[in-house]
């Protein structure tokens, strides 16, 4: 069985709980409370464990794993089930590269660590900190709607079944939504979502349905 350490609330995290759903792959989640004030990433029995003290992670063979896409190609590459990935080598491209714009250049600008600096380094408020978050989501998914305006009108964005695209959008639009970012510019990855959260491995790895850390 895979072990998860996981925190309710991460949108990476979020991301692996969908492809390991989809995978049909058991797994033992163990929380982290990456929460201000909490901040367990930190202890030391995890910053041991995992030097950049993250979710999620995973143990694979001994060793502690992180990075949610990286995890996700590993399960791709040895995990039965059905394929996280299009069937056609330009939409497998087509599905990372989605995939990574939210990863890579939308969610590191928005994550807690970012968040948090924005208040005790610059002093920004609650109103500024919803105006970054919500800047730096609309830049993404501005280019992501652009980008999926022409493709094949499918269930999915490249078919009939989700892959590494549906998984990262999923977590990123439920982000906008929790910052009240207005999504009526982007009806595709609305409609996307919108499919996607109706499938069984996105309900159980939405966040309302993981455990909650005490407070």
């Amino acid at each position: 069985m895979i072990t998860l350490y996981d925190y309710w609330r991460s949108s990476a995290a979020y991301r692996v709980r969908i492809a390991l759903n989809l995978k049909g792959a058991a797994y033992e989640s163990i929380p982290i409370n990456i929460a201000p004030g909490k901040d367990e990433q930190f202890a030391e029995s995890y910053a041991t464990m995992n030097p950049q003290m993250r979710v999620p992670a995973i143990i694979v063979d001994g060793h502690v794993i992180g990075q949610s896409m990286a995890i996700m190609e590993w399960m791709e590459e040895t995990l039965p089930g059905p394929s996280l990935l299009p069937e056609s080598p330009l939409d497998r491209l087509r599905s990372r590269a989605f995939a990574n714009v939210i990863a890579c250049d939308i969610h590191p600008l928005n994550n807690l660590s970012v968040l948090s600096a924005l208040r005790t380094d610059f002093q920004a408020d609650d109103a500024a900190v919803t105006r970054w978050y919500q800047d730096w989501i609309r830049r993404g998914f501005t280019a992501l709607e652009l980008t999926v305006a022409d493709l094949p009108r499918t269930p999915f964005l490249f078919g009939d079944r989700p892959t590494f695209a549906e998984i990262a959008l999923v977590p990123q639009v439920a982000n906008a939504r929790r910052f009240d970012l207005d999504l009526s510019e982007f009806p595709r990855l609305v409609e996307i979502d919108a499919a996607a959260r109706q499938l069984d491995a996105f309900i159980r790895a939405a966040p309302e349905n993981q455990a909650r850390p005490a407070t």
